[in-house]
């Protein structure tokens, strides 16, 4: 899918007008390089806005970095909610996007990407430099530099080590890219960041305090009654204020509070192994789905009558999405799994959710499924594709839930959940023409979905 968001980097006429307007709200959705100086920005940088001609516009800051361009140290343009774009394309780019902001790169190389996503290596990296300014490598080292800056400026971990655990293959690889990328060597990132450091974390050990952005508004309280009403005791814990819960991670465990603020959800991890932090802070902003963009999402919905009320009510809801794929796709099907291994308490969840091979043992076909590959339910899924694999297992209202919520895609109307369709008939629609009022609401009926909840209380 073609969408307005992917064709704004390319309108330069429009980008202008977003940097000289500074508007937050496309923050992440495009970056802006400056000939003159050398260096690139977020749209709203506070900085004086340079002249039209001396201004590139790109989509992603691989791309900038790609074309000799280092990252602005003032307004820090990797420190941003991510392009929704991804969300809302389901093509290849957007699936690669995913999966390298999950660490698959790092931990599988481009060939463990390119297999993930079926295309060849060739294919994918051709496909990405046409759409995104850049390959894969090039790609991953962007998000490389970026989590080795949370890593100088938020840890108290030796630099050698933070070289390490961002997936950097040898230090002096790490130094190169810090020099490139931020101008600026490792040590003087982090004594920058010292005097910082009140206002942007609390260290100790391997315990980090992240803030992290999102396009205002935020319905945070939807999303914690939302979390309150399925959480599982010991994997999760939820408060009026907080969410709280265990993650099962590539290199090791995690634990992770999360507390929603006016402009940022401050992120508490518990890490066992820091080579995670990356792909632990991904699958948390998809969680809380805060790379949505709400003002698209209420210009179409608010334009429906019946909705329009409640989008005004509610504004910046979001759509739950998932930590893990098979964990969200057992926990659709079962009432009762076996107990996952214990971790360390903290902040009230003590266990993890069990793996598929755990729930297998109990003779559950779809976790058979999982444990032995022949399903395979994870970020970098085509959505057709992933539906149409489900479908072999469960029943297409439980196979569209799953897509929706662990891929984020924005347009899966849930037609036929009984909280979907008592909303409905609260505001007037008749539940049986959902289908076809969905058309109005494309490509946001997901949100839809859950501005219907909302409406059944």
């Amino acid at each position: 899918m073609v969408t307005e968001t992917l064709a704004l980097w390319r309108d330069a006429e429009r980008c202008y007008r977003v940097v000289t307007a500074r508007d937050s709200r496309f923050d992440g959705q495009f970056i802006m390089a400056v000939r003159t100086t050398g260096i690139y920005c977020r749209p709203s940088c506070p900085a004086s806005t340079p002249k039209v001609q001396n201004v590139r516009f790109f989509p992603t800051s691989a791309a900038a970095q790609a074309n000799g361009f280092r990252a602005c140290r003032r307004c820090l343009p990797d420190a941003v909610p991510g392009s929704p774009d991804w969300n809302v394309r389901a093509d290849l780019a957007a699936r690669a996007m995913r999966l390298i902001s999950d660490g698959t790169v790092e931990r599988e190389g481009v060939p463990g990407l390119a297999r993930r996503l079926g295309y060849s290596e060739r294919q994918l990296g051709r496909v990405l430099t046409a759409e995104l300014g850049a390959g894969p490598l090039a790609l991953a080292r962007a998000h490389r530099a970026h989590s080795a800056r949370l890593l100088i400026e938020l840890s108290e971990l030796p630099l050698t080590d933070v070289a390490f655990a961002a997936g950097f293959s040898s230090v002096r690889q790490f130094n190169e890219t810090i020099r490139e990328v931020f101008a600026t060597t490792p040590s003087q990132l982090r004594v920058s960041a010292a005097s910082r450091r009140g206002r942007l974390s609390d260290v100790t050990g391997t315990r980090l305090s992240l803030r992290l952005p999102f396009r205002p508004p935020f319905d945070a309280s939807g999303l914690l009654r939302f979390f309150a009403d399925h959480a599982m005791p010991g994997v999760e814990e939820v408060t009026s204020e907080t969410y709280a819960r265990t993650l099962r991670l590539a290199h090791g465990t995690g634990v992770v509070r999360l507390t929603p603020a006016p402009d940022h959800v401050r992120c508490e991890l518990a890490l066992t192994d820091l080579r995670d932090l990356g792909s632990a802070v991904s699958r948390v902003r998809r969680l809380l789905d805060l790379d949505a963009d709400p003002a698209a999402v209420t210009r179409v919905l608010g334009a429906d009558p019946a909705l329009a009320p409640l989008v005004a009510a509610v504004p910046g809801l979001r759509v739950p999405g998932a930590v893990d794929g098979e964990e969200l796709l057992l926990r659709a099907l079962l009432s009762e799994v076996p107990p996952g291994e214990e971790v360390p308490g903290e902040w009230g969840v003590t266990r993890l959710f069990p793996t598929a091979a755990q729930v297998a043992a109990t003779g559950h076909p779809v976790a058979a499924a999982l444990a032995e590959g022949r399903l395979d339910v994870h970020v970098g899924r085509d959505a057709a594709d992933l539906r149409a694999e489900l479908l072999a297992y469960v029943d297409p209202s439980t196979a569209d839930y799953v897509v929706m919520r662990v891929l984020g895609a924005p347009d899966v109307l849930l037609a036929d959940d009984p909280a979907v369709r008592r909303g409905a008939a609260d505001l007037g629609i008749a539940p049986d023409s959902l289908g076809e009022r969905a058309r109005a609401w494309t490509p946001w009926c997901s949100y839809a979905g859950m501005y219907l909840r909302r409406a059944a209380g």
